[in-house]
């Protein structure tokens, strides 16, 4: 929320910890139900859309639908942000809650478990969900399409979850089938509705340690390191100031940089881009005692990827994303869509000393071509993969600004 609903996404998308308070919202008294398929099918198959590192499913809600939910381990009851997709909402006869988390201030949500979701054949009534009045996150904007909510912890509790990553494909079975596993194995626990893992990472100056990270896949980076020992996480040698969120209040700061070693199971992996969020403001929004970091999609998605919640484990085998390297963007902006009026491709926050601030980009500028070419031609998926293609690149921008239109050649730096 750069103005009022605008996030640095980058963040957003790196970090989605959406609801970092919503897992306390007291569903102690929700029915003991669980995702049944509607007939005798024991697995079933859905294609996804791979959009900045996340995956989004068609859910239907009440019947109704199919809308485009994020399908993200970081969440506990289900969350709608989208109201208007719920006949005959009443939220003077519902329970209110606040919502507080990392890239948000206390917020109002209201409690449910009189919905019910729909994925393919599979159906759960009385689903414990939390409502949001409005969409804080502008989670649409800065996706490119239309996101109606987020599930994560109910359907992943009722199945055994296969996320083929490579194919854009979730297999989901149910618990007493037999499944072939398939690749090495990796102990997982589940607290709070969220799935956590043990890795180990290069700490600077302390070497390698054994690390406690929540799964997200609803996190578009590849980690987040938060804590170590019961303080700030130790800086990489090589950093860059950037820009980790907003707030309703103000900015969450921090710093990117590479961890130079990071082991999960049989798996090693270097150069890892990281986020290195302000640990006194981040300690005061989520719980740290229990982990040291996030681990996000985009070194999730190397990886297709079983989930057992109910058994404690996930089997995890390397796919063609494996050896891609891990890269910043290399402009040093947030590039988002306004539906308000018509689509419009608009600038967000603009990282200090970066590509983008030295050509003379500006936070509200809205971009009208790329390269000599309609913006609208381009989705913001191809935008970030443009905006972090090759360091030898130059990108020329037309721009609309108080009424006029002028040129901007940018230059893109491997700026970590």
């Amino acid at each position: 929320m750069l103005t009022k609903y605008k996030f640095d996404m980058r963040s957003m998308f790196r970090r989605l910890v959406i609801c970092v308070g919503i897992i306390l919202l007291f569903f102690t008294s929700a029915l003991p139900q669980d995702f049944q398929f509607l007939d005798r099918q024991k697995r079933q198959s859905i294609h996804f859309k791979s959009i900045k590192n996340l995956i989004v499913i068609p859910v239907y809600i009440n019947n109704k639908g199919p809308y485009d939910f994020l399908l993200d381990t970081g969440v506990g009851p289900m969350i709608i942000t989208e109201p208007s997709i719920i006949d005959s909402l009443d939220f003077t006869t519902m329970r209110k809650i606040k919502v507080s988390g990392l890239g948000i201030e206390t917020v109002e949500a209201f409690v449910s478990q009189n919905i019910s979701a729909r994925i393919n054949r599979a159906k759960m009534d009385h689903v414990p969900t939390a409502i949001l009045k409005e969409d804080f996150f502008n989670i649409s904007g800065h996706l490119g399409t239309k996101i109606y909510g987020l599930i994560g912890y109910s359907f992943f509790d009722s199945f055994i979850v296969d996320i083929r990553y490579s194919e854009s494909r979730i297999i989901f079975s149910r618990p007493d089938v037999d499944v072939k596993y398939k690749g090495n194995k990796i102990p997982i626990t589940i607290e709070n509705l969220k799935p956590y893992v043990y890795a180990e990472v290069e700490v600077p100056d302390s070497g390698k340690v054994n690390a406690k990270f929540l799964m997200d896949t609803g996190a578009s980076h590849a980690l987040s390191m938060e804590m170590f020992n019961g303080d700030k996480f130790p800086l990489p040698y090589t950093k860059i100031k950037a820009n980790l969120g907003m707030s309703l209040s103000g900015q969450i700061t921090g710093f990117m940089g590479r961890i130079k070693e990071f082991s999960i199971g049989h798996f090693d992996f270097k150069d890892v881009i990281s986020g290195f969020p302000d640990y006194s403001t981040i300690s005061q929004k989520i719980d740290l005692k229990n982990r040291n970091g996030n681990l996000g999609a985009e070194l999730l998605r190397r990886f297709n990827i079983q989930f057992n919640y109910r058994e404690g484990f996930m089997y995890v085998k390397p796919n063609a994303n494996f050896k891609n390297p891990f890269e910043h963007d290399m402009i040093g902006m947030v590039v988002y869509l306004d539906h308000k009026e018509y689509k419009r491709f608009l600038i967000g926050e603009i990282d200090e000393n970066s590509p983008a601030e030295k050509s003379g980009l500006c936070p509200d500028d809205e971009i009208i071509g790329i390269n000599f070419r309609p913006v609208d031609l381009y989705s913001l998926n191809e935008l970030a993969d443009l905006f972090k293609s090759s360091a030898s690149k130059s990108i020329i921008l037309e721009i609309y600004r108080d009424n006029k239109t002028f040129f901007k050649v940018v230059h893109l730096e491997r700026r970590i």
